[in-house]
Order: structure tokens, then C-alpha cells, then sequence
């Protein structure tokens, strides 16, 4: 009861703090003009763009603020602070075990949440507020996320073989296999995979309802696997989360942005390392990688074979341009996503 209470009171904690701070953030998004100055559109192949030009709201990617991802950090930042501020000012045994925060469990993804995140903010600022040409490179931009997000991974995969001293991964009902200093790449590449699922923020709420999903599996493995502290701090990114979703529902109020995307998808990457499912992300996270897969797919087919497998990609893209609503693909992802998560959480047990 006590662990229960200690996951799933932030967590409502961090949803009514993301509620109450939103208008007032998103006060300030619109004051600031904080969206893209220039179409994605000048960036799409010339086969492309009759496609895109079908599913493509030029007039709402140019007035919509794209920062909507601060909502989820900021929120659980507040969440750990009002928890802290709780437990000094009554400090007894109560508000104690709410306090979250420990070295073993939680400080590694949260640093990596606040850290990515900025990098992430970083981006979204350039796209919004750059001038000279680079800063509209997508070329560039994206040369130097993977610069930065390296050296990021890096420094975290360090930590888990150094300081931690964590160097295997767990195979379902097989066990532990020692990768030594290959777990240093093996991170980065898992890392790496992860974010380049951050194009799923292309459609309104999907990427809000399937990282939802996705923490909120992990909030459930963390407990099953008595790590309570963090369970905790992935049960307040939910909630955050659905805070966020809450006026992202479409039409959008708001992107989540790279603020958003890069923060949660490598903070997902750390938990899924400290938690040992690593291999049930494919299963868990079961639509970014599918994400990811989808414009690896097309990328290939059109160096080698000359000709596009999807319409568009990525995946959800290519829905639309075959006519699908975006409420539709918005619903079934959502769908699609709970079910694998709870797929991935069963594995977890029997495994």
C-alpha cells in the first residue's frame, strides 16, 4: 500500500501541476511566436510533394508553437520539488518515503531527462528564433543533434560501465550475457534508436498517447521489479504526459517539440537499461520503432532500388497520404501502443 501510494500520488501530483502550469506556458508560447518560421514543406523531395502537400497544414505548422514538450519536464521538476518542500516542512515518516530521488534509482534518468531535454529546446530555439541559412539546414541541425546526443550518450554509458557497473544485458528466459566494453556502443546504438523515433510528434496526440502508454509500462515493471523510486519517477512523467495530452488532444494547442521528443526517448533509454528489458523495448515501444523502421525502409528502397515502399514516411504519414484521418491513425496508435505495452509487461513477468 505504502509503495502504491509512494508511485501513484506524484504521479496525480505531476498531472494537476502540468494542468495548472499549461495556460500560463502557453501564454507565453503565443506571445513569442514560438513555432517554425518556415515550412517543412521546402525540405521535401520533388516525388514527394504531391503526397505531402495532400496531409499538410502549412497555415497550422507555422502558427503552432512547437515547445509544448517543456510542459512534461517542467512538471516533473515541480512535482519533485513540491514533494521535497512537503517532507522538510512536516518531515516525518510519511513524507519521507514520498521523496523519490535517490542515487541508485533515479538521479541517472533524471539528469538525463533535464539534459536532453535542454539539448532538445536548444533545436526547437533554433528552429524558431535562428537567422542564417544553417539554422533551417535540416542537414546540418540534424549533424549536430547527433554530435550532441553523442557525446550525451557517451558520458551516460560511461556512467552505467564505470560507476555503476553495469555491463550485461538480459535476455528473456536465457539470462544475463556480459557485453564488457561492447555495452558502451550496444547503449549508444539503443539510445540512438530511440530518438530517431522522436518523428512520430508528426501527427496531433500521437506521440503524447504512445509515450503514455510506454512510461506507463515501465511505471509497472519498475514496481514489479521493487524499484519503487523509480517507478515513481516514471509514474510523474506519465503524468506529465497526460497533462500535456490534455490540451494536445486534436487539434493541437501545441507540438511536443524536440524538447519533448529528445528528452523522453533517451530518458526511456536509461530506464530501459536500469530496469534490464532493453531487448522488450522492439515489444514495448512497439510503435517508434516500427517509426524508425519505416523511414530506414524508405531511405533504402529509394538509394538502392530507386523507388519509395511507403507513400510518405514516416510510418503514419504514409496513413495519410492513403487517406486516412488523423483522428484514425491518432486512436488505432494509441490502441496499438496499450496493447503492446501490456504485451511487453506480461513477457517482463513470465520471463
Amino acid at each position: 500500500m505504502t509503495n502504491a501510494i509512494k508511485i501513484f500520488l506524484p504521479t496525480i501530483i505531476a498531472f494537476i501541476i502540468g494542468i495548472f502550469i499549461t495556460p500560463i506556458a502557453t501564454h507565453y508560447f503565443f506571445k513569442y511566436k514560438m513555432w517554425r518560421r518556415t515550412s517543412r514543406k521546402d525540405n521535401i523531395p520533388l516525388e514527394n510533394q504531391k503526397d505531402f502537400e495532400k496531409i499538410h497544414d502549412e497555415k497550422a505548422e507555422i502558427s503552432t508553437p512547437r515547445t509544448g514538450g517543456m510542459i512534461i519536464w517542467i512538471s516533473v521538476i515541480l512535482t519533485l520539488s513540491v514533494i521535497w518542500l512537503i517532507d522538510v516542512i512536516f518531515n516525518n515518516t510519511i513524507t519521507d518515503k514520498l521523496y523519490f530521488l535517490s542515487r541508485n534509482q533515479t538521479i541517472l534518468p533524471l539528469f538525463t531527462l533535464i539534459m536532453a531535454s535542454l539539448i532538445g529546446l536548444g533545436d526547437d530555439f533554433l528552429q524558431i528564433f535562428g537567422r542564417g541559412k544553417w539554422t533551417t539546414d535540416p542537414i546540418i541541425l540534424r549533424y549536430i543533434k547527433i554530435s550532441i546526443i553523442l557525446a550525451l550518450g557517451l558520458i551516460i554509458a560511461f556512467w552505467f560501465f564505470l560507476k555503476l557497473g553495469i555491463s550485461d544485458i538480459y535476455i528473456p528466459w536465457f539470462g544475463f550475457v556480459n557485453l564488457g566494453l561492447l555495452f558502451i556502443p550496444f547503449f549508444i546504438l539503443v539510445m540512438l534508436s530511440l530518438w530517431s523515433s522522436s518523428v512520430i510528434d508528426g501527427v496531433d496526440g500521437l506521440s503524447g498517447g504512445v509515450l503514455a502508454s510506454i512510461f506507463g509500462a515501465y511505471t509497472l515493471i519498475s514496481l514489479f521489479n521493487n524499484q519503487i523510486d523509480l517507478a515513481a519517477l516514471c509514474g510523474v512523467i506519465t503524468g506529465g504526459i497526460l497533462a500535456f495530452l490534455w490540451f494536445n488532444i486534436p487539434p493541437a494547442r501545441f507540438y511536443m517539440g524536440e524538447t519533448g521528443m529528445i528528452g523522453l526517448t533517451v530518458t526511456l533509454s536509461v530506464i530501459a537499461f536500469l530496469t534490464d528489458t532493453v531487448l522488450l523495448l522492439p515489444i514495448i515501444a512497439f510503435p517508434l520503432f516500427v517509426t524508425s523502421l519505416s523511414v530506414i525502409i524508405q531511405i533504402i528502397s529509394r538509394k538502392v532500388f530507386h523507388k519509395k515502399f511507403f507513400r510518405l514516411s514516416p510510418l503514419h504519414h504514409h496513413f495519410e497520404a492513403l487517406g486516412w484521418s488523423r483522428y484514425k491513425i491518432t486512436m488505432r496508435y494509441w490502441v496499438v501502443t496499450i496493447m503492446t505495452s501490456v504485451m511487453g509487461v506480461i513477457i517482463y513477468l513470465i520471463s
